[in-house]
């Protein structure tokens, strides 16, 4: 083949859907809201990382953002324990993205492709009160506000671990997994999956490599930590919901 006719068969074969490219990624821009560091009182640290470096490898831009309010409260790690300290969590989110970390009030939607959001306990005690609340639970306005941005200007969004709740609260009718609906050693979260189901969401069963496309409301979830599994498969789980995350946008 000519170098034309190479280009030619590689263009049509990209088109087709046959092979991934970071080519076809190249240049969109992707928010990923944080909810502080650590997974008892902030972002899961390793699902974040796990979102930043498959963004890049597929070639789109990453923009961090956080709110900035205080934390509900602050674990020590070790102890699994609430302290007395107090915290921020735009600060705390700041160790995880190597300081380069805006505030969620100057999101524009306009400037952006597409919404991630890694999960966390952080996710159910600062962007939402899930954690004390449960199905009855309020989403804090600047996230409220920024997820039904996106939405509506038909912009892909993912979530994953627990931040299902968060569409489930503010997009009635959507269709999400945060895993299995069964609970047992390896799914010990699955009562989550029934809280949601109460919200008016259909839950979809999914093990922690796959992923569900709500393809009417662009949305993309992964189950992640929800699962007892091995760091790699949770991993790569949440790289799939980057790629269709990015088929999306």
């Amino acid at each position: 083949w000519s170098a034309a006719g190479r280009r030619n068969q590689l263009s049509t074969t990209l088109l087709a859907g046959k092979i991934s490219s970071p080519l076809l990624t190249m240049g969109k821009k992707v928010a990923v809201v944080l909810s502080g560091c650590g997974v008892y009182d902030g972002s899961e640290i390793h699902e974040s990382s796990a979102v930043m470096v498959h963004l890049s490898r597929e070639g789109a831009q990453v923009e961090l953002y956080a709110p900035d309010i205080d934390q509900m409260h602050v674990v020590n790690h070790v102890k699994g324990q609430p302290t007395e300290e107090k915290r921020n969590v735009l600060v705390e989110s700041a160790r995880i993205a190597r300081g380069n970390v805006k505030d969620l009030a100057t999101l524009n939607v306009k400037e952006l492709d597409a919404l991630i959001i890694p999960g966390g306990f952080g996710v159910a005690k600062n962007l939402c009160s899930w954690a004390v609340d449960g199905k009855d639970c309020t989403v804090s306005k600047p996230v409220e506000d920024t997820i039904k941005a996106f939405h509506s200007a038909k912009k892909p969004i993912g979530l994953c671990c627990i931040s299902p709740v968060l569409a489930a609260k503010i997009l009635p009718g959507c269709e999400v997994t945060v895993g299995h609906d069964t609970e047992c050693e390896k799914w010990p979260y699955a009562k989550t999956a029934e809280a949601l189901k109460e919200l008016g969401c259909k839950h979809v069963n999914k093990n922690v490599d796959e992923v569900h496309v709500d393809a009417k409301h662009k949305l993309v979830t992964t189950s992640a930590f929800m699962c007892n599994a091995p760091i790699h498969i949770i991993y790569d789980g949440i790289g799939k919901m980057v790629k269709e995350v990015l088929k999306l946008a």
